[in-house]
């Protein structure tokens, strides 16, 4: 049976997709930090804001086929008044965890080449964000992507990843309405997207899609981006 490794798998994107990939036979590593009532796989307690205790951490889960890099922070602060452990935070767990994860999880794929590994991006990765370290890390992730997608390649390794415009969650919700508003001013069907339809890409670039697909970014964004 194939493993997935999932972070922030308690809910939205993250419990969406440990969803389908439970529901196609697959084994998942359901990991995040606070788990609610609801758990989509094996629960793996973990605070990504750990960062030297990824390897330890990946060492001890056995052999992972997918890994997603799905777990995110973002803070509505203005740029001129953003906390420093706020920038911490987001870039500990928007980028250096995912890159941490990656180089722990690299080197078994590269022995058994094979394994894929999907980073959740946004379309915040695209231009000037409002929400400065969080566009920061995001548009940091998708290079992350291209990085190890050049290095796993030789050994058959795909690394790929997702740009979601505003889909609900918990991150969207916190926005300021006036933020909704002007997203949505641009969406083409005029709606918010659903956790369920980023992770059936996420699905798609783990378990399905064809080998020569790595080093690439799926908008999932329905024409919302940011202005």
């Amino acid at each position: 049976m194939p493993v997935a490794l999932i972070t922030g798998a308690a809910r939205g994107i993250g419990f969406a997709t440990a969803q389908a990939f439970l529901q196609a036979g697959w084994r998942v590593l359901a990991l995040d930090k606070q788990f609610g009532a609801q758990i989509a796989g094996e629960r793996v307690d973990f605070d990504l804001r750990n960062l030297a205790g990824i390897p330890k951490l990946v060492a001890s889960l056995g052999g992972i086929d997918t890994l997603v890099n799905n777990a995110g922070v973002l803070y509505c602060d203005p740029y001129d008044a953003i906390p420093d452990e706020h920038k911490r935070e987001i870039l500990a767990v928007n980028l250096e965890a995912p890159a941490a994860l990656i180089e722990a999880v690299a080197p078994q794929m590269r022995t058994r080449k094979s394994g894929r590994i999907v980073n959740v991006g946004s379309v915040a990765a695209f231009t000037g964000h409002p929400d400065l370290w969080y566009g920061i890390a995001k548009a940091g992730l998708l290079n992350l992507t291209k990085a190890w997608a050049k290095d796993l390649g030789a050994h058959g390794v795909l690394v790929n990843a997702v740009a979601p415009g505003p889909t609900q969650t918990a991150i969207y919700d916190q926005l300021p309405q006036s933020r909704k508003d002007g997203v949505m001013r641009m969406v083409y069907s005029g709606r918010v997207c659903r956790p369920e339809e980023v992770a059936q890409a996420i699905y798609w670039l783990g378990a399905q899609c064809p080998e020569y697909v790595s080093g690439t970014t799926l908008d999932v964004n329905n024409g919302s981006y940011p202005r």
